[in-house]
């Protein structure tokens, strides 16, 4: 579970997001930053028994920083209003998928699988997929999955309108290779982030995930 505090402080964030608050309430922020660390020890801890993978990891490997990068936004706030982690092989500057944790209060989320890759490994996904949709089909189709995720995140910014070059349109995958990014995300209320429940529940939906993981990874081979 996380503490009260650090939900607090990225309210407050939200609403002061400026590098004079931020200095004067940097104590807050390192506070919240242990605390999401120490959950994400825990979920590493609990998940590394079921994946490997990700048994050597750290937090600080996991975490990412909470300065924006504005150089090319017109949005100029020096501070991200959440806290993300990201837990793969190689952490989170890791190229494979993933399972990642969202914190930001009123829109918090746990999932994963492969954002945004590189073109070649995009290729080399739906490839797999296209080789081997009968198996695709049964780790996305599988009750326990549609029970957390009901499907990948088909949303317009991580699909194509048509069939990549290449696939013919009444492809069966045809659906799932127009795909950008293999992603699929459950909510978490902020009741959740303050419960007892948070690793395990996080822990049941990454464990959900896996074989997606797995199946996509394995493509990047």
């Amino acid at each position: 579970m996380l503490q009260q505090t650090t939900v607090l402080f990225l309210k407050n964030l939200k609403k002061n997001n400026k590098k004079e608050w931020f200095d004067i309430n940097r104590g807050k922020y390192e506070s919240a930053k242990k605390d999401v660390e120490n959950l994400s020890a825990e979920i590493i801890k609990r998940l590394s028994t079921i994946d490997e993978s990700i048994a050597h990891l750290q937090p600080k490997d996991c975490m990412f920083r909470i300065n924006r990068d504005v150089r090319f936004s017109k949005d100029k706030s020096p501070y991200k209003t959440n806290m993300g982690v990201y837990f793969s092989k190689g952490g989170k500057k890791g190229n494979t998928a993933g399972y990642y944790f969202h914190l930001e209060p009123g829109q918090c989320f746990v999932g994963g699988g492969i954002y945004q890759p590189g073109p070649e490994e995009l290729k080399k996904v739906r490839q797999e997929i296209d080789y081997n949709f009968k198996d695709f089909t049964k780790i996305i189709g599988s009750k326990k999955f549609k029970s957390f995720y009901k499907d990948l995140d088909k949303s317009d910014e991580f699909r194509l309108s048509r069939v990549p070059k290449g696939y013919e349109p009444d492809n069966p995958a045809a659906e799932y290779l127009k795909l950008k990014s293999y992603i699929a995300f459950v909510k978490l209320s902020d009741a959740d982030l303050t419960s007892k429940t948070l690793v395990k529940k996080t822990a049941d939906a990454f464990a959900t995930l896996q074989p997606l993981l797995d199946f996509v990874n394995e493509s990047l081979v």
